[in-house]
């Protein structure tokens, strides 16, 4: 068995010690109000994660390794904790450990680890790999997939995959009218640095542009810096943090500034809250850990930085309903609760409000093609809740949750439409006459 010195669970002793076992954050957890089961649930996991820290567990366990990866990781418990446990670098710490000892845990791990190490650490592969999966979306093949039955009929996993892929689509026009301008005031014009990440170059390019358009609009200038790469959350959240922290390193290096104050700006929640992590996961470097705290310290998702300015307002009286769906990362991770509601609010859409938007949707990443059935029933209550506000999109914060909600809408059959609150935004800014777009299907 590992050293425990070097067990990366041991090295989060303190932070594990943290917490009271009040229980507070069980019904704040998706898989334990499913499940019942209090090993689904964070207290239950933080035992397990003690008892391997201690070494009264195996890393293998069997009991270890199902419930931990039965997480979303949604850090939902972070956010009722009285004690202040940090639970998502606890998390990470665990599924390290199981990263060490997974090369016979299946298949799908396998296959996963692969992709990790031999696709999502070289850009040029991975930008192939987008190419790839943007063919088969454009060209039709992945809905093909689904109106015929194949994706089925080979497996449920494969159908809901393909679904994912075509909900990747722009399908969403909220502004069909021309808009009326309410406020035209903007920001002091001040330079930014977009993170586009890489789904979100690979298959959300109109949303990287149009977040482009929005800041500018509101008197920001725009840098897109041209090494960086993916953030890394793929794989700090599989365990993978020595490839997290290769990507970690690139980017800080992307992004460094002459203006050491220049936000650091994404769109994608999960990139958001991953990129502001960069503090800790290279707190051991010391070549990079001043840099990375600073770098930490930078990041802003674009909803927040929007609120430091009196942004450009419109109003629509022909616009579809809408509903808000809060990117768990984005909430939780970044703390973003209002910010995106004031930009849906500048877009003057009809805006419904969402039971449960607090809670996570099951897409976690690439969670709902390792744990379908689990990530399955924590869609169904979404998808429930969605239904009863009768709106026509789904406004969220991440590429991940835009996927997760299309597909599973697209399967039920519903008539919903995801999209990032920045499009909406765009879309009347444009109807408003601010600016001609150029639109981009990806």
């Amino acid at each position: 068995m590992e050293s425990l010195l070097t067990s990366p669970i041991a090295r989060e002793e303190e932070k594990l010690l943290a917490c009271i076992h009040c229980g507070l954050c069980l019904e704040a957890c998706p898989t334990y109000v499913i499940t019942g089961d209090e090993n689904d649930g964070p207290r239950g996991r933080l035992y397990l994660m003690r008892a391997v820290g201690e070494g009264r567990l195996a890393p293998s366990s069997a009991s270890f390794e199902r419930h931990i990866d039965r997480c979303l990781g949604c850090r939902a418990c972070e956010m009722v904790c009285p004690a202040g446990v940090e639970y998502g670098q606890l998390l990470e710490a665990a599924r390290s450990e199981l990263f060490q000892v997974d090369a016979k845990r299946g298949l799908s791990y396998r296959l996963l680890r692969f992709v990790l190490k031999h696709v999502w650490l070289h850009p040029a592969r991975l930008r192939f790999a987008f190419a790839v999966a943007r063919f088969i979306r454009d060209s039709g093949l992945a809905g093909l997939t689904r109106k015929t039955g194949l994706g089925r009929l080979l497996s449920k996993r494969f159908e809901f995959a393909t679904a994912l892929l075509e909900s990747s689509a722009k399908k969403t026009e909220a502004h069909p009218t021309p808009a009326n301008v309410v406020e035209e005031k903007s920001g002091s014009a001040s330079g930014v640095m977009l993170f586009t990440g890489c789904v979100g170059a690979g298959l959300f390019a109109r949303v990287n542009e149009a977040t482009v358009r929005v800041l500018q609009a509101n008197g920001f200038a725009v840098v897109v810096p041209r090494d960086q790469i993916c953030c890394g959350a793929l794989h700090a959240h599989a365990g993978d943090l020595e490839g997290a922290q290769k990507l970690a390193r690139q980017n800080i290096t992307a992004f460094e500034s002459k203006t050491e104050s220049a936000a650091v700006i994404t769109n994608a929640g999960g990139c958001g809250a991953m990129l502001r992590s960069y503090e800790h996961l290279l707190a051991g470097d010391p070549e990079f850990a001043g840099s990375a705290a600073e770098f930490s310290q930078r990041v802003r998702d674009v909803s927040q930085q929007l609120e430091t300015v009196a942004m450009k307002r419109v109003s629509n009286s022909n616009t579809p309903t809408v509903t808000y769906d809060a990117s768990c990362h984005l909430l939780y991770g970044q703390g973003a609760g209002q910010a995106p509601l004031k930009m849906l609010e500048a877009a003057g859409v009809n805006l419904m409000p969402l039971e449960g938007s607090d809670r996570c949707c099951g897409g976690a990443g690439i969670y709902n093609l390792m744990e379908p059935d689990l990530s399955g029933k924590v869609l169904e209550q979404k998808l429930a809740h969605i239904q009863a506000t009768d709106a026509k999109i789904v406004a969220t914060g991440n590429p991940g949750c835009q996927m997760q909600i299309g597909a599973g809408a697209t399967l039920a059959g519903m008539h919903v439409s995801t999209c990032h609150p920045v499009e909406l935004l765009d879309e009347a800014y444009a109807c408003a006459g601010f600016y001609t777009r150029g639109d981009q299907d990806n």
